[in-house]
């Protein structure tokens, strides 16, 4: 079957599309048409405009980029023949363009034209890469970024490394960490660029280079080892998770960067849902009235039964969150986004404790960026009493005798932590006394469920007393709840 015959193109997209959906990647049917359009128009020959083709139309965020790039990569390596993507000639094309540019810069030394990779020291290598580099000849780059992997990643047929292994082993060997300083060296012995801000731009041009070249470095590295280990045993460990799916305890300092940037385009997204959930809330009983004053125009025949919208009333909100520990970046991250969408709550106030308790609503008040106020509940809060170790009784006991009357029945009550009360008194009647004044009381548990009641976790005895426990790892768990809650 040939790849221009639209139902096996149709099928290739919908198996590709289907891939990306199991990642994690939010790809509607619309999306799905808009690439197929796109493609028909890109020579299936050139796998790199291939690829962009298809980001362009599939990819709506930047942060999920690495995913559907891995997910490319695998997918189009488990596809027969008939599928294959080709890419440009590397070895050929190389030694092309090696035999070239030595007729150019060598033309009558004696040394002739022609010459061989396999000859090519690394310093020669990384001399070609600058030139390559400093002329933004990415047809070069491309060929010498195969070539590297090749002559120094180390690559080993079955050998459990993983790609940052190779990939450093590569760098290295070319001194790319010193890349820079040296094209900005050669660029003054040139005189190209005497002002302060030209200087400052094309070094940003060239970070942008070298950026785009280890880019090709490690797609090269990944495709070996999808060739050698199979597509479906690389696709565990090549794939990382998007950031709404990165769980907040044991998030790198990398993706708590993703996790930040994807926040304010979720809370977006998520209070312009909820205003519409509001909008086009149940159906009423009939109003009579409207009905009759809608029917005269019908002679008199209620054709069009009207009925009163009751108008839903915004909840009042009481987070009380565990800071400490592991479970403090998910806290952080509940509070943000709470409070990204507060105009859906009549009132938001929050708490936070580790075994004291402090009220920090006014830290949110007293500015407009939440990322300060986050800073200065994590620096401010009075929320240790005797040593700093998780005590969740104590600390229920005091919200209880301090803003236990402020709790009515248009209030609801989010609690955050994974119950892990260090053997301490759980005092679970507060929970049970606040569940009987609130119109909902809520747990969010940032731990997985098979580790709940485990060791010193008490979940289970407060979420007795509440209208559910829910987990809570990521992003997109923690906006699944949300969604229920207003």
């Amino acid at each position: 079957m040939s790849l221009t015959e639209p139902r096996s193109m149709l099928d290739l997209l919908n198996g590709f599309v289907t891939q990306l959906r199991e990642a994690g990647l939010p790809v509607s049917l619309t999306e799905n048409l808009d690439a197929m359009e796109a493609v028909q128009h890109i020579p299936l020959e050139d796998r790199d405009a291939f690829k962009y083709a298809l980001a362009a139309t599939l990819v709506k965020n930047q942060a999920h980029w690495r995913s559907f790039e891995t997910v490319f990569e695998v997918y189009f390596s488990l596809r027969g023949p008939e599928y294959a993507l080709s890419e440009a000639d590397g070895d050929s094309a190389l030694d092309e363009l090696w035999r070239e540019m030595q007729d150019q810069s060598q033309a009558g030394d004696g040394r002739g034209g022609a010459g061989s990779l396999d000859a090519l020291t690394p310093e020669e290598i990384a001399h070609l890469l600058m030139q390559a580099l400093m002329n933004g000849d990415q047809a070069l780059m491309r060929a010498l970024a195969k070539q590297s992997v090749q002559r120094f990643a180390g690559m080993e047929p079955g050998r459990p490394v993983g790609g940052t292994y190779y990939l450093y082993r590569t760098l290295r060997n070319l001194d790319l960490d010193g890349m820079l300083e040296k094209l900005m060296q050669a660029m003054a012995e040139r005189g190209e660029a005497s002002s302060g801000l030209e200087q400052r731009l094309e070094r940003e041009e060239y970070e942008h280079r070298i950026g785009e070249f280890k880019a090709e470095v490690e797609a090269e590295i990944r495709r070996r080892l999808v060739a050698d280990r199979g597509a479906e045993a690389m696709a565990k460990t090549l794939r990382k998770p998007l950031p709404e799916d990165v769980e907040f305890m044991h998030a790198s300092r990398e993706e708590m960067q993703s996790l930040r940037k994807a926040l304010q385009p979720l809370t977006r997204k998520l209070a312009a849902r909820l205003a519409r959930k509001r909008r086009h809330g149940r159906r009423g009983p009939l109003d009579f009235r409207n009905t009759v004053r809608h029917s005269l125009s019908y002679g008199g025949v209620p054709a069009e039964p009207k009925f009163k919208y009751p108008r839903p009333a915004k909840p009042e909100l009481m987070v009380v969150a565990d800071i400490s520990g592991s479970v403090a970046a998910f806290a952080r991250f509940t509070l943000m986004l709470v409070y990204a969408i507060s105009n859906q709550f009549s009132k938001v106030r929050s708490f936070v404790f580790i075994d004291g308790i402090d009220e920090v609503t006014d830290y949110f008040k007293s500015t407009e960026d939440i990322a300060e106020a986050i800073h200065r509940v994590n620096t401010e809060a009075d929320v240790v009493w005797v040593d700093g170790h998780s005590d969740y009784g104590h600390a229920f006991e005091v919200f209880w005798d301090r803003h236990g009357r402020e709790i009515g029945p248009k209030t609801t009550v989010l609690l955050l932590g994974d119950a892990r009360n260090n053997y301490h008194a759980s005092q679970s009647w507060v929970v049970k006394e606040i569940r009987a004044k609130a119109r909902h009381v809520y747990w969010l548990n940032p731990e997985p469920r098979s580790y709940w009641n485990t060791g010193d976790s008490i979940v289970g005895e407060y979420g007795a007393h509440t209208d559910g426990i829910f987990e809570c790892r990521n992003l997109r768990q923690l906006e699944s709840f949300v969604e229920k809650l207003a």
